[in-house]
């Protein structure tokens, strides 16, 4: 039996209830393929300390992020998710691609994903940096779905992580219920939908994948986060897979515990 594939997809600031069928099909097809399990996320609803802990495994108080600062981060000696995966098995591939510079960046605050560049320089971890705050997520988000889907195709890695946050940046500047938000969800989602095809075409050929989706915070409906409010802190993990079965997952489980049951899938 060939090796299952991973690719968890992250989108920053998105409410699951505001990404009906109309706005989001294949984010809503993931869920009729597959499964989908609530999380609350802990207070800060921020995206350092909630990216930091879905993507480690660790607490706030384990990681020591509290905002987007990076101020105080233990990062360093907490291994994520895809460094975790590879010192598992050398053998395995790495891909890692966002447009928010503190999760990917070797350069500056973070990274939340560990550089690793021993596996860059042997072709073995891959990451693709591009700054949204810099040139805007919907310019951005776009790049990083064009070279999440060539890395895909061409190289089918192991474990991938790729985010997009435009749908975040919509939030904030009009708020969740606006029609700025429902767009980016919809554009978000076409770039989802462009990966999808490219497991599609993959594991027509065998391969196995297992895709998951989740987010760091929702928004309340004019717009912004970090507090308690049930629609800021509610996310969800949506899994479905292609030629392999999917785990038994509970109802809801904590945002540490993402990490260690995708690595318990994958073993």
């Amino acid at each position: 039996m060939s090796a299952l594939h991973l690719l968890l997809v992250g989108i920053d600031g998105l409410r699951l209830d505001l990404a009906t069928e109309e706005r989001a099909p294949h984010l809503r097809g993931l869920i009729a393929r597959g499964a989908s399990t609530s999380m609350t996320m802990p207070v800060p609803t921020i995206s350092g300390p909630g990216w930091a802990t879905l993507l480690t495994g660790a607490s706030h108080a384990e990681h020591g992020v509290v905002d987007n600062t990076f101020v105080g981060s233990r990062l360093a000696g907490i291994p994520d998710l895809l460094s975790r995966a590879f010192f598992a098995d050398p053998s395995r591939t790495t891909f890692a691609a966002a447009a928010w510079p503190p999760l990917v960046d070797p350069v500056g605050v973070g990274p939340v994903i560990h550089t690793r560049d021993e596996q860059r320089r042997a072709e073995r971890h891959r990451v693709i940096v591009r700054d949204g705050e810099t040139y805007g997520y919907r310019t951005t988000d776009a790049e990083i779905a064009d070279f999440a889907v060539a890395g895909l195709f061409a190289a089918g890695p192991d474990v991938s992580f790729v985010y997009w946050s435009g749908v975040d940046e919509a939030g904030h500047v009009h708020g969740a219920r606006s029609d700025e938000y429902a767009a980016a969800i919809t554009r978000t989602d076409a770039y989802l939908g462009r990966l999808l095809e490219v497991v599609e075409h993959r594991a027509a050929a065998g391969e196995r994948w297992l895709v998951a989706a989740t987010t760091d915070h929702g928004h309340v409906d004019v717009g912004g986060h970090g507090g308690g409010e049930p629609e800021v802190v509610a996310s969800f993990v949506v899994r479905a897979a292609w030629n392999a079965g999917l785990d038994a997952w509970p109802a809801s489980i904590e945002p540490a515990e993402l990490t260690p049951r995708l690595l318990a899938a994958l073993a």
